[in-house]
């Protein structure tokens, strides 16, 4: 499977604790298609809903297209995403707990079509935060020093 990443969420995975991931296929429009194409993508402060029993992709940036026409696309519109009934139907037992929300991870092509990469995630505390990171520096301090010996 040949798999070429557009976009990565790195505050995701600071943000949230993901606890599973899915993966979902996207609607677009031409001119989005040819702008991913190009790169022109930032997952920063998008987030997945379920509305009306469709899966929907909200604050998704595409910038428009550079040689698109008058037609080009609205940049930051709501996008459905493409999952399975049954999925869609387990993921809204999953997000109606408590603190459990849909985060977009990735963006990527595969086998010609964009995917978009979900984590099942609960937020993290500040104070979480900060052990995860004190958790992440000693163990590079320690894999430092048995290096060095």
């Amino acid at each position: 499977m040949a798999e070429k990443i557009i976009a990565v969420n790195r505050k995701a995975r600071h943000d949230y604790e993901v606890i599973d991931t899915f993966e979902a296929g996207i609607v677009l429009l031409g001119t989005e298609v040819k702008s991913l194409r190009a790169g022109k993508a930032n997952l920063k402060d998008s987030y997945a809903r379920i509305r009306n029993g469709e899966l929907w992709l909200f604050g998704l940036h595409i910038s428009p297209y550079s040689h698109g026409s008058y037609n080009n696309h609205i940049p930051e519109r709501d996008r459905k995403l493409l999952l399975h009934k049954y999925e869609i139907r387990r993921l809204i037992g999953k997000v109606e707990e408590a603190g459990l929300t849909l985060v977009p991870l990735k963006l990527y092509f595969k086998n010609g079509k964009v995917k978009v990469q979900l984590g099942l995630a609960r937020g993290r505390k500040q104070y979480d935060k900060r052990q995860v990171i004190a958790k992440r520096e000693a163990d590079r301090d320690l894999r430092r020093r048995l290096k060095q010996r």
